[in-house]
């Protein structure tokens, strides 16, 4: 079999698998779990059948190495992404019982005015998702957008969608997020400029996606959460609650400028870093919580454990979900589909910045992880910048990275994240997270062109 026509097959065997996927979940309603698991192991089979070399050369490419690459997907996404959302569910579960939520909410609806709602969330998205990974932000604020929504009639996704735009562009596009850190060493670009770049464009690019679409959007009903009634004695003070939804992002931010200073080796740049890590800084914060939100409001410590393992329990099913779509990414990438699409885009000749964004975006729509899209497009674009070329690397940058926003659909983890925690069916999902995420990709492709183009060469 040619090369070319062995690409073809692989490319009409990764559709084929994307297709039957959507039609299990949407139209059979089959469990999303065992959707992904037997589309995973029909395109894995399907490739093994088409004799293609996995693309790490680490498991023999057989029906049981088929087997062992979806495992390593999942648990490498599990691995990843379980303990930030489980650390999540908890502290967003006792902000809610304690009724800090509806604190803040009020206070917040009380600042800006009823009307001015949506700039309420978008600024605590920006502030939150600056230096806190996409689904940490989201678990953390989850409960103020539901109070924010009772306390101001709006329909949900009207706050939602906003949030969601905001937080996704700050995780895609600003470093220290792990996407962007990798574009930024790859192309050896300068990190304070992709900041500013990234606040410049990025800011109104999740404008576009957020605001101005959610008024166009699907308006479901407010999904139930019963947990958001106050169980405590007291309701906890503004302030103390700000402080501790906020505390996980302090510890990252402050790893952040040891970072940016260059104060690794430092005692408090060791400290610092140490407590900024993801999982750490979301620990540090559930346990203060546990202290600010119940027991210094008369709720006892058996209560509050009773909340913790709730919140566990309610978000397993999802976990498995969000692992099975990196089970399923991780068969597409071993099939060498990433590889396949990188290679399509390389023949359209076309310029640098363009076809940088559609590598990632490309990449993106196949393996559903964006942290893949931007890693495998920063390596196939890095040979192209020679020392003299003018192509500013800095905005290449954000090429890539909203590239590798485009398009999420059911093989993305984010897109099961989103649907469980706001209470959404695939449907609704698709008719809103999926769109934000496409025109996030447009908009901010258009908007960097845009700058390119007005830049002195």
């Amino acid at each position: 079999m040619t090369g070319a026509v062995l690409n073809g097959s692989l490319l009409a065997l990764a559709g084929m698998a994307v297709v039957m996927l959507v039609l299990l979940v949407t139209r059979w309603r089959w469990n999303p779990f065992l959707a992904l698991t037997l589309t995973s192991l029909l395109m894995g089979g399907g490739a093994v059948l088409l004799c293609v070399v996995p693309t790490s050369n680490t498991v023999a490419w057989t029906f049981p190495g088929v087997l062992e690459t979806f495992q390593s997907g999942l648990g490498r996404t599990l691995g990843s992404v379980a303990p930030l959302v489980i650390l999540g569910a908890i502290l967003g579960r006792v902000l809610a019982e304690s009724g800090g939520a509806t604190v803040l909410a009020q206070r917040f609806t009380r600042f800006f005015g009823k009307a001015n709602a949506g700039w309420c969330i978008i600024a605590l998205a920006i502030t939150v998702g600056l230096s806190t990974w996409f689904a940490v932000g989201l678990y953390l604020l989850l409960p103020v957008l539901v109070s924010l929504t009772r306390e101001t009639g709006r329909p949900f996704l009207t706050l939602a969608v906003p949030m969601l735009a905001f937080l996704s562009v700050m995780h895609g596009l600003m470093p220290p997020h792990p996407g962007p850190v990798i574009a930024v060493a790859a192309l050896q670009a300068d990190t304070g400029k992709v900041l500013l770049w990234a606040l410049l464009i990025g800011i109104p690019t999740a404008a576009v996606a957020g605001p101005f679409f959610a008024r166009i959007a699907v308006q479901p009903a407010l999904p139930e959460r019963s947990s958001d009634e106050s169980l405590s004695q007291v309701l906890p003070g503004f302030g103390i609650t700000l402080l501790t939804i906020l505390l996980p992002v302090l510890h990252m931010l402050g790893s952040t400028l040891v970072e940016l200073l260059h104060a690794q080796a430092s005692v408090v740049g060791r400290c610092l870093t140490g407590v900024g890590h993801p999982v750490a800084a979301m620990f540090i914060g559930v346990l203060f919580s546990l202290w600010s939100l119940g027991l210094r409001c008369g709720r006892d410590l058996a209560a509050l454990m009773r909340s913790v393992e709730q919140s566990g329990a309610s978000v397993g099913m999802m976990l498995l979900i969000v692992g099975a779509g990196g089970g399923f990414g991780r068969v597409l990438t071993e099939s060498g589909v990433a590889r396949v699409l990188g290679g399509l885009a390389a023949e359209a000749h076309l310029p640098v910045l363009l076809y940088a964004w559609l590598t990632a975006a490309f990449i993106r729509v196949a393996t559903g992880s964006a942290t893949v899209a931007i890693t495998v497009a920063a390596e196939l674009i890095a040979p192209l910048i020679t020392p003299g070329s003018l192509v500013n690397r800095e905005l290449l940058v954000l090429a890539i990275g909203f590239g590798s926003l485009f398009l999420s659909h059911l093989n993305d983890g984010g897109f099961w994240i989103v649907k469980e925690s706001l209470g959404l069916t695939v449907r609704e999902t698709l008719q809103t997270w999926t769109i934000t995420e496409t025109i996030i990709g447009i908009a901010g492709l258009l908007l960097t062109l845009l700058a390119a183009a007005l830049l002195p060469s």
